[in-house]
Parts: C-alpha cells; structure tokens; sequence
C-alpha cells in the first residue's frame, strides 16, 4: 500500500512568481482574540474592552494584529512549509490596511518574491515570501514579507518526493 505523508514543498518545488492559495480560511470569533490578546499580555482597550471600544471609529472591538499575522502566516503551513523549512529568518514590510472584526474569516495566499542558495548551510536555500490575508468580502486585511531558510530536497527524491530517475525506485 502506498503511503503519502503531507508536507509543505523543498526548496527547489518553490516556484518563483508563483501565487499559493491556501484552504481552508479562519473565522475568527471573540473568544479567539480575546484569548490570544491576553496569552500575549496586550491589554489593549482595543481588543478586549467593548464598551470603550463602542466609542471608536470601528464601533467595536478588533482582531488584535499580531493574531491576524499569526494565522495569515499559520494557513500556509500545510501547503508550503510544513517540515520542510528549517527557521524564519525575519518578516519585513507588515502592514495591516484594514481592521479584522470579531466574525470575520480570513483566506490567505503567498507569492515565492525570490530564492537563493544560502552561502553558509549548503544544505538550504533561502526564500523570500509575500504573504497576503482578505476577509469574506475580499478585502486586503494584512500582509507581510518573510524570509524562511528551507530544506532541499532530500538525495534522491524528485519534486513531489517521488524518487528521482527512471530506476530509483
């Protein structure tokens, strides 16, 4: 019996250009952003406090930011790293242009921005991501640059871990 083990993609199966589009999404409810605002220590009236949060521009309590990065970056994993990255090595460029609310589902996609070798660990390459999260309405709530240092395929497998060559197997 053949047995497939999910993982996310070796460096060389990263297609430059190429645009990622993750499923499922993440509805995001109260009690999640509540929970991950005081996990994290933010007490922010912002997120947590409804009735100073009426008084806002938003009328309401927000998604706290560093959530929606959090699942923007984690819906990719199943599709793109998973296993096969070794570290992040930093995120630039995050920007969150609009708010997420309390009952909003976020889908998220990433573009492969550019790969290299990596000098000092041959054994990795180092890519550079754009990942972009939308809400149920399609608008753009956050995106971020990462940069990840990833696995190579390992010695004789072929894209989609099948064993390279004819007679590999």
């Amino acid at each position: 019996m053949t047995r497939i083990q999910q993982r996310g993609l070796y460096f060389e199966e990263l297609q430059t250009g190429a645009i990622y589009v993750h499923s499922p999404g993440r509805t995001l409810g109260e009690a999640d952003n509540t929970l991950f605002s005081t996990l994290t220590m933010n007490p922010q009236s912002l997120h947590l406090d409804a009735a100073a949060s009426a008084s806002t521009e938003f009328g309401e309590r927000l998604v706290n930011s560093m959530m929606t990065l959090s699942v923007m970056v984690g819906l990719s994993v199943p599709q793109l790293t998973q296993g096969t990255t070794v570290a992040n090595l930093g995120f630039g460029a995050i920007s969150f242009p609009a708010p997420v609310l309390a009952g909003d589902t976020i889908y998220a996609e990433t573009e492969v921005v550019s790969k290299r070798d990596s000098r000092s660990r041959p054994a990795n390459g180092i890519v550079v991501l754009v990942h972009r999260a939308r809400n149920q309405r399609g608008v753009l709530v956050a995106q971020a640059e990462r940069t990840a240092l990833m696995l190579r395929l390992p010695a004789g497998e072929g894209a989609g871990g099948e064993p390279a060559g004819p007679d590999a197997g």
